[in-house]
């Protein structure tokens, strides 16, 4: 029997629409675009790395292109609020990605994620010689040597052994109607 994980995530009301005609509801890229405006560039690169790396440790509906964050706690769960809904879903534990909360924001900042405190501080040095910071290595067109480096260390977020912080937050991919255990406006 396969394992079940309860989770929470705040999404749209407008959720209800789509599990109610579809039976499962997936985010769009227009949800993401209207969520995070002008960052919203920032978020896509990500997430379509997201996408492609996590792609090799666990099984992604072919339709499915963006993450639905989750809340793997009750006590971290986020509040409620006007136009949304708190959805409480039972599901099953290979489809559910559970990360180090810091490690998904060095990627969203676009920073190195050090194996340890010496390769940290390795990364730093090799930033002061070059005097920039990741954003920088990473967003311009002059150090491609370092973003390589950047997004290659990006690949820890899938290694549990390197923790930076002991903040879990969790992804799936899909939501289906069948696996709502309790939904609060």
């Amino acid at each position: 029997m396969t394992e079940k994980i309860k989770v929470w995530t705040k999404q749209h009301e407008n959720i209800r629409n789509d599990l109610d005609q579809n039976g499962r509801y997936l985010v769009k890229k227009e949800y993401i675009v209207n969520k995070m405006e002008e960052h919203a560039g920032i978020y896509l690169d990500t997430y379509n790395w997201l996408y492609h790396s996590a792609s090799k440790f666990m099984e992604i509906p072919k339709d499915a292109k963006y993450p639905i964050w989750v809340s793997v706690t009750e006590e971290s769960k986020i509040n409620n609020s006007d136009g949304n809904v708190l959805l409480e879903i039972l599901v099953d534990a290979e489809k559910l990605f559970i990360m180090d909360l810091e490690k998904w924001g060095y990627i969203v900042n676009y920073m190195y994620i050090p194996k340890d405190p010496e390769d940290a501080r390795e990364h730093e040095e090799l930033l002061k010689r070059y005097g920039i910071d990741d954003s920088t290595a990473y967003m311009s067109p002059f150090y491609p040597s370092v973003k390589n480096k950047i997004r290659k260390s990006w690949e820890r977020l899938f290694d549990a052994e390197i923790q930076l912080s002991p903040a879990r937050v969790g992804i799936i991919w899909e939501v289906k109607k069948e696996w709502i255990v309790k939904m609060d406006s």
